[in-house]
């Protein structure tokens, strides 16, 4: 029998990345949807696309240069990678841009929300771009003209800039033939027209159109051949040896401004740039033909995210909804009574965040509250969470806070709460060197008449109030005996030293997650073989580690029945004769982003179902600290899996499923058409009247 770990079993990680955006792209063509959130969506996968350069294409771009031979499971080398990364991004981008230019823009258009193009500009709104120009940008605006004591200057990684090709001397008599403008990161990229002035309700000029028209003001007496927008994209990983540095908040600190300027990984430009200055840029930069993107309109899309939260047009919007509250909560306000009247399980965003903000509220005010421990991972720069712990240390608690620093793209905003969480006089650690601090935990230590006990809650989302409206999560409270000496062991842990000890009911990585997870498929193949029922449901936001999928193949191929959910990237490959029959995999993309991770094995009839932050990667299972536990009461048991695995097994509108080639194909409806997401939103929310 061939090895489970052959190479054409496997399917490349930055492909199916690129795959998931197609799909994210799908919503955006979807006139099903409401069109403001149609734009959006077109905006998510540039924002996408920007980290994939960043981080992914960065990586195979270093290893080319290493000359790295060594494959991945797939059995690709990064030079093969990234030859069809090259060729399916450039493919991704035009169909990108084809849809906002043929498709999107129009259709707002037909709603009175008007991009005013230069050309079309009549007097009245030629004027006050002018005066828009001369009062809110040519202040701020440093032209660089290239000659041997101006060197091109230091690009900032995404930042918008405009290259202009010049002919005449200035007042010095030299003559540059090429400027650089760097455009203020200060300005907003689109700026609103007065209403009367547009001539519609929502009128709006893009910043590069106002340069456009009047660069030649920057270079007076010269003549301006052409001015060209572009931007590059640079390799944004840290590199911070955490055994070297005895400070790594302070060392950080010090790294972060150098993400600005790493190695150039993509270069985007306007398709009307002239060859002359495409190819000055790319030797600039040190990029290739394969790296340059020339596309038709805006080089940042990511900045028409805005255009939504500013046009006041509902019926182009998801309906709003109010999250609900459980029963448990809202009869029993007091949160610490409502957890040790039973377990209590959130879905958010269906479910409100709120109970966990007053949570944390309630324990920074109780006077019997002694102490409060909490991962932090992401949480955003404005947090009532964080206020909350830095009032509770204000307060006489003893308050501890590990918090992750290396959470990429977070690093500024959770070294600021560090410092303030610090100055307020919370132990402040930052996990552990070497393993990201990945866990989602809260602990709150309160002493009542029967001596202390344990309130805990733990999630499979971030501590962050703004995306728990956006990310789909599950959150329990509880004061189970077991469940806090757990997580006040792995407190211990991360704050200490010490041996991992024995934990009761969570499994953690990186010690118990992975071989427990393993043991689980094991067992549902061992009752497979033995004729017994056998099934696997999991969900998660990626599938990569090999021995996770071979152990899944080996189950198969033993008669388990496994549906697995994946959102984004799955190197497994189903439907392959003799080898993953009995195994579907679907992607479910919709208004809000899936982002718990379930895992619910048959284990012989007692349905073991476990809650977890971390995905079935080798990163979470090997390189990260992360928790995964059991919903231990029975009811909360049935509502995971009622809400977070039946529907999605059942939709038919915003699924996609996988062929054993690894292409995804949209489920259409035959019958009743079934949204999981609009489901859940029908039975846990409240609409807005």
């Amino acid at each position: 029998m061939t090895s489970l770990h052959a190479p054409e079993y496997y399917i490349n990680r930055e492909l199916g990345q690129l795959a998931f955006n197609r799909r994210v792209l799908a919503q955006a063509e979807d006139r099903r949807n409401p069109l403001l959130e149609r734009l959006k969506f077109l905006c998510i996968v540039s924002s996408n696309l920007d980290e994939f350069f960043e981080v992914r294409v960065a990586g195979l771009k270093e290893q080319i240069a290493l000359n790295v031979t060594a494959t991945g499971p797939d059995g690709m080398s990064a030079r093969q990678a990234f030859r069809l990364v090259n060729e399916q991004a450039h493919q991704l981008v035009d169909e990108q841009y084809q849809l906002l230019n043929e498709v999107i823009l129009p259709e707002l258009a037909r709603h009175d929300i008007r991009f005013l193009r230069r050309t079309h500009w009549h007097e009245a709104q030629t004027e006050w771009i002018r005066d828009f120009f001369f009062n809110e940008l040519m202040p701020v605006l440093s032209p660089i003209g290239l000659d041997p004591s101006h060197p091109f200057p230091r690009v900032l990684n995404k930042s918008l800039n405009f290259a202009v090709e010049l002919e005449g001397k200035d007042a010095f008599g030299r003559a540059s033939g090429a400027a650089i403008v760097q455009a203020p990161r200060s300005l907003p990229r689109v700026i609103r027209m007065p209403p009367e002035i547009a001539g519609c309700e929502y009128g709006f000029v893009f910043l590069s159109s106002i340069l456009h028209a009047h660069v030649g003001e920057l270079f007076s007496g010269m003549h301006v051949k052409g001015c060209y927008q572009f931007r590059v994209t640079r390799n944004s990983d840290l590199f911070v040896d955490e055994e070297e540095v005895k400070n790594l908040r302070e060392a950080l600190q010090g790294e972060l401004p150098q993400r600005n300027f790493g190695n150039a990984v993509r270069l985007e430009v306007a398709d009307n740039c002239s060859p002359e200055m495409t190819s000055f840029l790319m030797g600039q930069f040190g990029l290739n033909q394969e790296d340059l993107y020339q596309v038709n309109g805006l080089v940042n899309l990511v900045r028409l995210m805005q255009i939504p939260d500013g046009v006041d047009r509902p019926d182009l919007k998801y309906p709003p909804f109010i999250p609900g509250t459980p029963s448990a909560v809202t009869k029993q306000p007091d949160m610490f009574q409502a957890i040790r009247n039973g377990d209590i399980l959130l879905h958010h965003p269906y479910q409100s965040f709120n109970p966990v903000v007053d949570f944390i509220q309630q324990a920074a005010q109780d006077p019997s509250v002694l102490a409060i421990k909490q991962t932090i991972y992401r949480t955003g720069t404005d947090s009532a969470l964080m206020a909350a712990l830095i009032k509770a240390v204000q307060s006489g608690k003893e308050v501890t806070v590990v918090l992750e620093l290396l959470a990429r793209f977070d690093e500024e905003a959770n070294i600021n709460w560090a410092e303030r969480l610090e100055n307020a006089g919370a132990h402040v650690v930052y996990g552990v060197v070497g393993y990201k601090t990945h866990a989602k935990m809260l602990l709150v230590v309160r002493r009542e008449e029967d001596g202390l006990r344990r309130y805990v809650h733990l999630g499979t989302g971030n501590y962050h109030p703004r995306t728990a409206k956006l990310y789909t999560d599950f959150g329990l409270f509880t004061c189970d005996e077991k469940i806090g000496s757990d997580v006040n062991d792995v407190f211990l842990q991360l704050t200490g030293m010490g041996k991992a000890g024995k934990l009761t009911h969570l499994l953690q990585s990186p010690f118990t997650l992975h071989s427990k997870m393993m043991a689980a498929i094991e067992a549902e193949a061992a009752n497979a073989r033995a004729g017994k029922k056998a099934f696997i449901v999991a969900k998660m936001n990626a599938l990569l580690e090999p021995q996770i999928i071979s152990a899944l193949y080996d189950a198969s191929i033993a008669g388990v029945k496994i549906d697995l959910i994946v959102r984004g990237v799955c190197a497994l490959r189903p439907g392959i004769p003799g080898i993953s029959e009995n195994i579907r995999v679907r992607s479910v993309i919709g208004r809000f982003l899936e982002h718990s991770r379930i895992f619910h094995f048959c284990n012989g009839g007692a349905h073991a179902v476990y809650l977890s932050s971390a995905d079935w990667m080798q990163r979470n299972f090997f390189r990260r600290v992360e928790v995964c536990f059991p919903v231990l009461d029975a009811k909360l048991k049935k509502r995971v899996i009622k809400e977070g695995l039946e529907p999605y097994l059942r939709d038919n509108s915003h699924a996609w499923e996988m062929d054993s080639e690894g292409n995804f194909r949209r489920k259409k409806p035959r019958g009743k058409v079934v949204s999981a997401q609009l489901q859940l939103l029908q039975e846990l929310s409240q609409p807005v009247k």
